[in-house]
């Protein structure tokens, strides 16, 4: 059970922090570390208990995605006649399969560290009480179900191909012949071209897709957690009642939006380098595809800011009741009574204590009602953007991008 102290200035028992010994092993709980597709690999030698091999599974997955890509594009018989573009001049394609994918297998390793300690914090910290740690576990469980659930797997798989086939048919009629397709319809493809419809690009879409139900599965998961009656301190230092490590957190998705970020400057880049549109006209665009990414992240989080206002009212209550008592007290006891010599004044432990009392109430006017920050919010946006950076050399010199940079950082 959890041992009680007493708040100094509310002398209310408040429960400390839990013992780790009193930790179940239902709170152990990894968002990646489970499902059909993470057995595959085991069996096969591709992953550890604890996702290691992480090199084997770039390596693999890369060379299925791209390398045959090369091999069909450079000896295909078409890959002469291309009027258009060539296989080594398609920068989506490039920055899609040897950066953006191995980023996604990667940013599993990162997930399962930084996510897994986050779902112990809860307990940890004592923002879970024991009484609702039953409820807090069913949540956990119901988590674990859905990340190894078999029907989930196939049905993004599923869902990928069908969307994908579709999403093809549905593009604009192909008029010039490209590494991937001849001249005169959507299905005229080469042999480079349908390894690129019906093996790479599914890769690449199961493995984003998987990533976005494990956020999902996440969110879920907090949201449950947001409906147990948590046990939020208005004074703790973080300024958001003991819950910032959650935005602290979101750093774990930083890669999963770096990978969008390369995939949008894929994008950008062969329709600046290759239809001679100007960088400036995606500025929109780009500026909505950040905010949009960021506010997926973080926005989820809200659904704590009911209970942390509720937590922030109730302390501005507590604490300004408690100040007035006090400062009635120390007025009635230094200012309204006989003078005291000024020996005694110096180092008078009720100044202390009005200080203090003082310095708690600013924490909690100065609480968040959310548990990020502007920090936060910009450490998210420049992973997302980072990858587009290089795209200002279009319009920039290097001398000059040079120095807009060191203005920005210094």
């Amino acid at each position: 059970m959890a041992s009680t102290q007493q708040d100094p200035a509310l002398g209310k028992s408040l429960p400390a922090v839990i013992d780790p010994n009193f930790l179940e092993e239902p709170t152990d709980f990894s968002l990646v570390l489970g499902g059909p597709v993470f057995q595959l690999f085991r069996r096969s030698h591709l992953a550890g208990d604890g996702l290691e091999l992480v090199h084997r599974r770039l390596l693999i997955i890369t060379l299925v995605a791209w390398v045959p890509l090369l091999l069909l594009a450079t000896l295909g018989s078409s890959a002469a006649n291309i009027a258009r573009l060539s296989f080594f001049h398609d920068v989506e394609v490039h920055v899609r399969f040897l950066i953006a994918l191995p980023v996604l297998i990667a940013a599993e390793m990162i997930v399962h560290s930084r996510i897994r300690p986050v779902v112990r914090c809860f307990v940890e910290r004592g923002i879970v009480l024991p009484q609702d740690l039953t409820r807090f576990h069913s949540a956990i469980e119901s988590a674990v179900r859905l990340r190894n659930s078999i029907p989930v797997e196939i049905g993004l798989l599923l869902f990928v191909y069908a969307f994908s086939l579709w999403l093809w048919q549905s593009r604009i009629w192909i008029q010039d012949s490209t590494w991937y397709a001849i001249s005169g319809g959507r299905w005229h493809l080469t042999p480079a071209g349908f390894w690129y419809v019906f093996v790479s690009i599914p890769i690449l879409r199961f493995i984003l897709l998987r990533w976005y139900m494990r956020l999902f599965i996440w969110f879920r998961f907090l949201w449950h957690v947001s409906r147990i009656n948590l046990n939020l301190i208005p004074t703790h230092p973080d300024r958001s009642a003991g819950l910032a490590f959650l935005g602290k957190s979101a750093y774990a998705f930083g890669p999963i939006l770096f990978a969008q970020g390369v995939m949008l400057a894929g994008l950008v880049a062969e329709r600046v380098l290759y239809r001679r549109e100007s960088l400036v006209s995606f500025k929109l665009q780009i500026a909505g595809f950040v905010v949009f990414f960021v506010l997926a992240i973080l926005g989820p989080l809200l659904m704590f800011t009911p209970q942390m206002a509720r937590a922030k009212r109730k302390g501005l209550a507590d604490y300004g009741l408690l100040a007035q008592r006090y400062v009635e007290s120390f007025q009635q006891k230094w200012v309204r009574s006989d003078p005291a010599p000024s020996e005694e004044l110096l180092g008078a432990a009720d100044i202390q204590s009005l200080a203090d009392l003082g310095n708690s109430y600013a924490l909690v006017r100065e609480m968040r009602p959310i548990p990020f920050g502007l920090e936060d919010i910009g450490r998210l946006a420049a992973a997302t953007v980072a990858p587009l950076l290089p795209l200002l050399l279009t319009i920039l010199s290097p001398e000059e991008l040079i120095m807009r940079v060191i203005k920005v950082v210094f």
